[in-house]
């Protein structure tokens, strides 16, 4: 609770799509504590791991804080005013669209920006520029699910809400890890299912995650297949008579041609089909068609692929032939990624969409924006998506383009392409809140903007809730607002292209820019013309649908039976099994799949300033079944070579039982900001949905070869360790394999990790000496064995060990990362230093991985406890450990299933041939 001397402020959390709300405690002008909202209805109160540890990435360190900018490609970028900045951007891209049109610019926005930032760039792109080469980061997670409910329901508009977590009697969660991905969520599924123990979770998911161990039935399918799975579903709904005729012959159309499609799809085809056993397919469909009510929960799994449309329609066809849409419990309902990938799509911030869920390929709806902004016409030229416009950029065809509060140098698919096309640009401009990330390489102009904490706005949560955005604080150094920057730019640039932008930007606060979105949804599916900022204050986050005259919005759609499609009907799908982007075979004979870690976001460049917040994962691992690492001769922390047909990544290999045999997994969030080569998307093809345009960012045909790296260095430097990562990442493409990162509670602290098949220069050494403050041989103590090929160096300040570097020494690599995180006396450390042979203090047993990040509580030690016979409720009565932010109670959970030795038994496997 904040104390007298402090203020909270009311807002939201800017990571997944669940929309938590937070109570910000600020103190002396900057924020010093966060915690949930308890009056917010989407989270009433409770924060995950990474929501509740905000208030530590809420410091200038690594911010962006004055713009800069470079008159020549090969230059570096220097700092300059705000009007040099802004000016040089309207100057290029006005220049660029007199000699090449308005569609060599282009525009790529993000689902981080508040629905006010969306709006305006919306309307500078289309009602200003004249293009529609505007596309949001929300393109690589939410389209398919937005044309999937097109294509079968008539509107992009989520059906349900999070109340029907209490009220199912049946959940089925398909390409979600929701334990991690969305962990508030998740608790309260756990809720419903201790209050409801005949409640049915089944899990569909390649691997067996903490969320699919919680499930009474998980179907680890195949990779790619699960159209057919849920056309094998819906086989066995119809053959066993559990479709709902009457709604179908009222509120649905296109059934007979489905019914005939799935015809093919027995149960013993779709089991072998999808490596599943026929019986627990047929059990899901019965479930399924059985249950009272029935709610669907899926994300990227569904998502992120070459027929992820077709995968979303599918599942959707499930609910409209049961009738379990529209009514308390019930229905499809994807969750987004990101905290405002909603808002992005009301307000029209993708290539496919105008404002008001409007289509640009319509002439009257483009007609009716023309109309509503007073201007002569809307652009009819479609406009590209995301890989589609950094494929033009490589092409030459788009030669400017402007990035916001996105990393698309680390998130895109096909990274050594991306990286092609920005450097091939004419012109980049970067909009980023951190001055570090990937894409940052490539801006000749960076415009500072502000983030979390110190916007004011609004945002759209997955189950249609709008919320207010709230700022606490204002911006470090000279950061700006993003829609302050569009609308300063877009004043600059009208001008240059002959037009009123003072007419057609005239917002001075951002109530002005909601405002006039909300008039745009007047009559539409969305309409929320009775919100205002007023009545969010008065009336907290409220729902869409909430035309004026109303006085709440709409939990749930379609309760009428009535759809938004012409015929007032919901369509039903035949949706076809395409193959995968790519295929495995002798060359490439694993099946990599990617996803999201529990306690990382993204590609880190918020959470990857927390220390704490490596604790469960330091470094990115690649995970294999057992059999695949006997195969290769593997062990559990050795390197590896991962290679697909466009790159290749050196990193640690871990066995892992929840990965089947002939598959690979990794985790999406490391870039070449904390790691050697461009991250997992090094490795991802480029290819994506042809309906929805989402790239398939799950899955690459991948080999693995072990590496023999027998020279390693580690590196550890306290104080300023933020600071310090700046200066050892160009270090990182010196090293055939190398890793940075932070650990650390209270105090971050640096972690560097290095290999090679041989020593290194001795100039790579001297340079990482000196990025970490190690090269003082006055203050630092040495220790030298050339012919042991061992190298330390230790810093000691105030009697405590502040830094170390290490080169042919293993035993004590973790012992020497508690010791500097702990601030631990140096004592043990002087001795260590200076001694001939490698050795760890006796009794210093190093803790690892850290499992409850709220309390600080180890796996070894939880398992110690589980061990040792006691209850789980007692080991959270002891340590603590769930008790908190609960994001670690599902593996929890599964630990004292492992440990009393009741775990379910192991479902059958099958190779992939």
């Amino acid at each position: 609770m904040a104390n007298r001397s402090s203020t909270e402020v009311r807002s939201t959390c800017p990571y997944c799509g669940v929309g938590c709300g937070v109570l910000i405690d600020v103190k002396a002008g900057q924020i010093a504590d966060v915690r949930g909202d308890p009056l917010h209805p989407a989270n009433f109160g409770r924060l995950c791991t990474k929501g509740a540890t905000l208030h530590l990435t809420a410091q200038p360190t690594t911010r962006a804080l004055y713009p800069g900018l470079r008159r020549d490609r090969g230059a570096p970028r220097k700092r300059a005013s705000w009007d040099e900045a802004l000016d040089l951007a309207a100057e290029r891209f006005g220049r660029t669209i007199w000699e090449h049109g308005p569609d060599s610019v282009a525009f790529y926005i993000s689902g981080q920006l508040l629905t006010e930032d969306y709006y305006v760039f919306n309307k500078l792109a289309r009602a200003l520029v004249g293009t529609n080469n505007i596309d949001t980061n929300s393109r690589l997670c939410m389209s398919s699910a937005v044309t999937g409910y097109k294509l079968t329901l008539g509107a992009d508009a989520p059906p349900a809400c999070y109340e029907d977590l209490d009220q199912a009697d049946c959940v089925l969660i398909a390409g979600s890890n929701m334990a991690y991905a969305h962990p508030i969520l998740f608790r309260r599924l756990e809720d419903a299912r201790e209050r409801n123990p005949a409640l049915k979770l089944i899990v569909i998911d390649p691997r067996r995650t903490d969320t699919a161990a919680a499930a009474d039935l998980h179907l680890p399918v195949f990779p790619g297949t699960d159209v057919a799975l849920f056309n094998g579903m819906l086989h066995v709904l119809i053959w066993e008579g559990l479709c709902d005729l009457d709604y179908i012959g009222r509120h649905t159309e296109g059934f007979e041609a489905l019914k005939q499609a799935v015809k093919e799809f027995t149960p013993s085809s779709v089991a072998a089909t999808c490596g599943i056993a026929e019986a627990d397919l047929v059990q899901a469909a019965r479930w399924f068609g059985g249950a009272r009510a029935v709610l669907s929960l899926y994300c990227q799994g569904l998502n992120q692929s070459v027929q992820g449309t077709e995968k979303n329609a599918a599942l959707i066809n499930l609910h409209l032939a049961t009738g379990q849409i529209g009514r308390p419990g019930a229905g499809p309902f994807s969750l987004t990624g990101q905290p405002n990938a909603m808002g992005g799509r009301e307000v029209g911030g993708m290539a496919t969409l105008l404002s008001g869920h409007r289509d640009p390929a319509s002439t009257t709806d483009r007609e009716e924006m023309a109309r509503f902004w007073d201007i002569d016409e809307l652009p009819a030229t479609p406009g590209k998506t995301a890989v589609e416009i950094f494929d033009a950029m490589r092409d030459g065809q788009i030669k400017a383009i402007w990035i916001a509060c996105t990393n698309p140098a680390q998130s895109m698919p096909d990274h050594a392409k991306v990286v092609e096309a920005l450097q091939r640009a004419d012109f980049v401009v970067l909009q980023e809140a951190y001055r570090s990330t990937e894409t940052a390489a490539f801006a000749d102009v960076l415009l500072p903007a502000t983030s979390w904490g110190e916007k004011e706005g609004t945002v759209t949560n997955s189950e249609r809730r709008i919320s207010r955005v709230r700022a606490a604080v204002a911006g470090p150094g000279e950061a700006r607002h993003d829609w302050r920057i569009a609308v300063d730019f877009a004043r600059r640039l009208g001008p240059r292209l002959g037009k009123d932008a003072e007419r057609l930007f005239p917002y001075e606060h951002p109530e002005q820019i909601y405002d006039e979105h909300r008039e745009t949804t007047r009559g539409r599916d969305l309409d929320i013309t009775g919100l205002s900022y007023a009545v969010l204050e008065s009336r907290g986050p409220q729902q869409w649908p909430f035309p004026e005259g109303a006085t709440t919005g709409k939990s749930r759609l379609y309760e009428d039976g009535v759809f938004a499609t012409a015929s007032g009907r919901a369509r039903f799908i035949a949706a076809p099994c395409r193959a995968l982007a790519e295929a495995t075979d002798v060359r490439f004979p694993l099946h990599l799949s990617t996803g999201r870690l529990r306690d990382q976001w993204h590609g880190m460049s918020r959470t990857g300033t927390v220390g704490r917040l490596f604790h469960h994962v330091e470094e990115p691992l690649l995970s294999l079944n057992q059999q695949d690492m006997q195969r290769r001769g593997l062990s559990n922390g050795d390197l590896v070579r991962v290679s697909s047909r466009r790159g290749e990544l050196r990193l640690r290999v871990q066995s892992a039982e929840d990965v089947r045999p002939a598959q690979a997994w990794l985790p999406m969030h490391w870039g070449s900001a904390f790691m050697q080569g461009g991250g997992t998307n090094v490795l991802l093809p480029s290819a994506f949905d042809p309906h929805s345009k989402q790239p398939e960012l799950k899955h690459a045909a991948v080999r693995v070869e072990k590496l023999e790296y027998a020279w390693q260095v580690m590196a550890l430097r306290s104080g300023d360790a933020l600071s310090r990562l700046d200066s050892v990442r160009p270090l990182l493409r010196e090293f055939p394999y190398a890793t940075c990162g932070l650990i650390g509670r209270d105090v971050p602290v640096l972690v560097f990790r290095a290999a090679a098949p041989a020593p290194v220069a001795d100039e790579a050494i001297v340079r990482l000496d000196a990025a970490l403050g190690l090269d003082d041989d006055v203050q630092v103590m040495n220790y030298q064995d050339k012919r042991r090929g061992v190298s330390k160096r230790a810093l000691v300040l105030d009697g405590r060990l502040v830094g170390a570097r290490l080169i042919g020494e293993t035993t004590a690599r973790e012992w020497l990362k508690e010791l500097i995180a702990s601030g631990a006396s140096a004592a043990d450390a002087r001795r260590w230093i200076l001694a001939p042979i490698a050795s760890t203090p006796t009794g210093q047993t190093p803790r690892g991985r850290v499992v409850c990040n709220c309390f600080d509580v180890s796996e070894a030690r939880i398992r110690a406890e589980l061990g040792a016979g006691a209850t789980l409720e007692q080991v959270q009565e002891l340590l603590q450990c769930g008790t908190s932010c609960g994001s670690c109670l599902p593996e929890l959970r599964r630990m004292a299933i492992e440990t009393r030795g009741t775990a379910k038994p192991a479902q059958p496997v099958e190779e992939i041939v």
